[in-house]
Formats: structure tokens, sequence, C-alpha cells
């Protein structure tokens, strides 16, 4: 082989293998930090993976908020309508989170199917509802539009 040919070559496998590995890494990086959105069936279903952060949403179920008296401990319950999930969170939460109310969450969910959050979103205005939220919630409700995707939410499930 010519030595320029060979010259050539070596670059060319040099520019490929570089590249590859430059992908491959930035791919491992990225797989890091992708948040996944699960409505609470699909949690509860399992098809929510158990132990890397992922995101999660629905409506807050009226009357499951409950808060420690000694510390910034919240537990509360979101649904999509089909299924609940408990949601457990330390730290403030935003000021127009309330029950009825839809509101996302980043977290974790453990081997027993509790949602620990870090992170815990309300909808920011009265006729706002996270994109998520409202897309699980006209799956998860026959296909059933809601002027608000809690309004009209049947809670008993």
């Amino acid at each position: 082989m010519h030595p320029v040919r060979k010259q050539r070559l070596m670059t060319v496998l040099f520019i490929v293998i570089a590249s590859s590995v430059a992908v491959g890494l930035m791919v491992f990086a990225l797989s890091k930090n992708l948040n996944l959105f699960y409505p609470p069936s699909q949690i509860v279903s399992g098809e929510a993976p158990r132990g890397p952060t992922i995101r999660g949403g629905g409506c807050v179920v009226p009357g499951s908020v409950e808060r420690a008296s000694d510390s910034l401990k919240v537990a509360f319950s979101i649904t999509d309508g089909k299924e609940s999930v408990l949601v457990r969170y330390e730290g403030l939460l935003p000021d127009l989170f309330d029950e009825g109310e839809a509101a996302v969450v980043t977290g974790k969910v453990t081997q027993e199917g509790v949602f620990e959050a870090v992170e815990v979103l309300a909808k920011h205005d009265e006729t706002y509802t996270p994109p998520e939220v409202e897309n699980a919630m006209k799956e998860s409700v026959d296909g059933v539009e809601h002027q608000k995707t809690c309004e009209g939410l049947d809670y008993a499930s």
C-alpha cells in the first residue's frame, strides 16, 4: 500500500474511532440525566423503573396530604384517575400546591412503590395543567377531556 494511502486510512480510522468514543461518552452522560415522565398507573403497574430518577404527575388526591408537625416532611397521593401513588417529600411545597390540583414530582420510586420526591412542581395558574399530566389524564379517563384536568375526576380509585 502506498504510504500516502496508508496515512489517509489511519487518519480516517482515527477519526471514526474518536467520534465513536465521543458519541458513546455523550450517550452515557445523557442517560444519567434523563427524567422520563410516568403517570401513577404506570408507576403502580411496574412500568416505571425502581431506583433511577423519574418524573411522575397527576392530581393530588383530596384529603391525602399529611404534614409532619415537627419537620417539613409531607406525604400525599397523586392519581391519574386509574391508580394512586403515595408521594413522600421533605421541603417547602410550592405556594400553589393544593389538594385536587395538578402536580409533577421528581424523584425515585422505592421497592415498596412509594415515590420519594426531591422536587414538587405545582401548576402556576387556574387554567394551566402541565402537558404531561394533561396527556396522562386524557389517556386514563377513556379519552374524555376535562375543562380542568383534575375537575370531575373520580378520586375513589
